[in-house]
């Protein structure tokens, strides 16, 4: 018997489009459609508050926090929000892409403008209905309240509420002194419950009825292209419907697929297909490249000196006349996304219309992209986004969306493409390898007094715009201390698949300068907090995170880092045992402004920190004889539990507006953690003490 996943459980257990004006109400509002005042909130007949999310969930949370703004503006509960997902279509929702952890910093305005806006015309409709002043009534509980009077259920106001003209009704945001929730509950996520009784579907789990399924024999090594198929054997497999070339790029990565009424039966087929493939480089060696990377650095000149070129560094004759110097390079290597659902997609392509269900981070990114390339209005696209088990910058693109199209196109049915885990590792757009060279000028005392940060990487080939080395550092380049210097970046052609990955670029450059300021602190005898404090500029909220968390994890730590970006500060302190490369705990302290839900907060970091673990003890992606080495987790070495390090988090309150976190931990957390493995030894790369490439 089969038995589905939903079954077992249940028995075991980027570039921001302006949000839209929330003036005008819905489509369909009115007091037959219940209260709906723009097309985030609505309340229905029944007086339930339902709350449309216009950004996908790839496990950030997104849903929960949607949750938690609306429950506070409408003075409900969270338990008591319904939750709906947006389909793709930026016009109506604004930018629907979950990148650069801009969620919560561009949602949270508009979707408490739009829950107030609901509570202040239903506040209305009360004190009209009691002949009373609006300014003395209130909301709490779904219901509306005025001294002396019986309160009044929203249901019983709703008609009342949606025949208002909401322009001529004035809204007022709670402040935050009457928070109940944001910033303050200690609720779990919204869908928790039904991710682990498997109520919640995934992307594959969303085909609809009667779809066709769909796997691809894919190119055995880099750049490889189909020469010629004999698919004669794989149409002969019970159950296979089609067999489809696909060519890369208008049809994702290229290769053939296998379409069937199951997935054995299509992994059957594929398995029965007799591929020949022609070019590429199957001769390619990640080994070499990294070495051409390094190779690639200007050469080695004299110490950057504070005053310039010709002056006498202080201290200088401290040591003979020497000059006063470190110089370390980091290498950095491959890395895959990796997310617990493999990449997959849905598509049914008919006569008139393109309809797609899949986990993606941009619906409405999506949409347009697709118009564009198949040459059709975007109103006969519809793109449904599903809950995603991961993402980390992977599912924005849309490969295995144009491979379900093509596939759907040819078999004239729904058709879902499913990748295996191994297709997952072995075709991902990996973290592109990079190699850093870090220089400082020390003092007498062992303090930087100036710094040479030189880098050699490859561009993200998803997306042409980082073919610029301006925009590679822009995306980097956060260093927050107060020692001036220069950072150069050198771009060579990627000879692979490159995209986004957990914090982009961030991840790399961070990793080296924290790894090379830690360096630069037990060179010169230096306790790692105070050094950093000491360099760090007057008033920067990285001084209430270092000390939180310098406080909450002991004296003298080894491992130590800092990270400010996405208009969030967090500092990292890390305990290790170098003998037995176990990483024991670590402390972070973020301040993210307003946290508006804590322990989604917390859930994130945790998560960051646990990608940190597993790239520094050992995660990497090796190419050897044009293909890719690892094929799933089993050589991927992602932390398995008895890795997980006890982790502490502490939450910061500042008046900083809110802040990013989905990609903030990940860099200062790789670099703290890399840092107190290696004890008295420079740290040389990413994962520490393995070899890499």
């Amino acid at each position: 018997m089969t038995v589905s996943r939903r079954t077992f459980l249940g028995a075991a257990l980027v570039v921001a489009v302006p949000v839209p004006a929330l003036a005008g109400p819905a489509a369909g509002a009115g007091p037959a459609a219940g209260l709906t005042p723009n097309v985030f909130v609505r309340v229905d007949g029944r007086g339930r508050v339902v709350a449309t999310v216009p950004r996908p969930d790839t496990g950030q949370g997104v849903r929960t926090m949607a949750a938690v703004l609306v429950a506070e503006e409408l003075a409900v509960e969270v338990e008591d929000v319904t939750l709906e997902q947006a389909p793709g279509d930026t016009a109506t929702y604004g930018s629907q892409a979950v990148a650069n952890s801009t969620s919560s910093r561009q949602l949270a305005t508009p979707l408490r403008t739009a829950a107030a806006t609901a509570r202040c015309l239903l506040i209305a409709a009360a004190a009209a209905r009691w002949g009373v002043p609006a300014a003395a009534c209130t909301a709490r509980g779904g219901r509306v309240h005025h001294p002396g009077r019986r309160p009044l259920a929203y249901r019983d106001l709703v008609a009342d509420a949606a025949a208002l003209d909401p322009a001529t009704v004035p809204v007022t945001l709670t402040p935050p002194e009457r928070w109940r929730l944001i910033g303050r509950t200690r609720a779990g996520r919204s869908d928790a419950r039904d991710i682990v009784t498997g109520r919640a579907r995934y992307g594959a789990e969303s085909a609809p009825r009667g779809s066709l399924i769909a796997v691809v024999a894919r190119p055995p090594w880099i750049g490889a292209q189909v020469a010629a198929v004999d698919d004669g054997a794989a149409r002969a497999v019970d159950g296979v419907v089609a067999v489809v070339r696909l060519a890369a790029p208008a049809a994702g990565q290229g290769g053939v697929a296998v379409v069937a009424s199951s997935t054995a039966a299509a992994l059957r087929g594929r398995e029965a297909l007799t591929v020949t493939w022609t070019g590429g480089t199957p001769a390619a060696d990640s080994r070499a490249w990294l070495d051409e990377l390094e190779a690639a650095l200007p050469p080695a000149g004299s110490p950057v000196r504070p005053g310039g070129p010709g002056t006498a560094f202080p201290g200088a004759a401290a040591d003979g006349g020497a000059d006063p110097y470190l110089r370390r390079v980091y290498r950095m290597p491959l890395l895959a996304h990796a997310p617990m659902e493999p990449m997959n997609a849905t598509a049914h392509v008919t006569a008139d219309a393109v309809r797609v269900w899949a986990p993606v981070q941009d619906p409405g990114g999506l949409r347009t992209q697709l118009a564009r390339s198949l040459a059709l209005p975007e109103a006969r696209i519809a793109v449904t986004p599903t809950l995603a088990g991961g993402a980390f910058g992977r599912r924005i693109e849309p490969d295995a969306v144009l491979e379900a199209i093509a596939c759907s196109r040819a078999a004239g049915k729904p058709v879902s493409v499913r990748w295996t885990r191994d297709d997952d590792t072995r075709h991902d757009s990996y973290r592109p390898m990079s190699v850093h060279r870090l220089t400082a000028a020390l003092d007498a005392s062992g303090l930087p007094l100036t710094r040479t940060h030189e880098v050699v990487t490859w561009p993200l080939t998803v997306l042409p715009a980082f073919a610029n080395p301006a925009v590679v550092r822009a995306s980097g380049d956060h260093f927050p201390y107060t020692v001036p210097g220069d950072v150069s970046v050198a771009l060579r052609p990627a000879p692979i698949r490159t995209g986004f990955w957990r914090a982009v670029y961030a991840g790399q450059f961070g990793y080296a300068e924290e790894c090379f300021l830690s360096e630069i602190a037990r060179h010169g005898g230096h306790d790692q907090v105070a050094f950093r404090r000491r360099l760090l500029p007057a008033g920067s909220r990285l001084h209430a995170v270092l000390d939180a968390a310098a406080a909450k994890a002991g004296p003298a730590p080894a491992g130590v880092a800092c990270h400010l970006e996405y208009g969030s500060a967090i500092a990292v302190i890390a305990d290790a045992d170098p003998a037995t490369r176990r990483v024991r705990r670590v402390t972070a302290a973020v301040d993210v402004g307003v946290p508006i839900h804590p322990s989604g907060v917390i859930a994130q970091v945790e998560g960051a920190i646990l990608d940190a673990v597993s790239t520094v003890l050992g995660a990497q992606i090796t190419v050897r004889d044009g293909a890719v080495v690892q094929s799933s987790f089993r050589d991927y070495a992602w932390a398995r539990i008895g890795d997980c390090p006890d982790i502490d988090v502490i939450i910061v309150g500042s008046q900083a507006p809110i802040g990013g976190l989905g990609e903030l931990a990940y860099p200062p957390a790789a670099a703290a953690i890399a840092s107190a493995l290696a004890g008295p030894e420079p740290v040389t790369g990413m994962p520490y003490g393995v070899p890499v490439g």
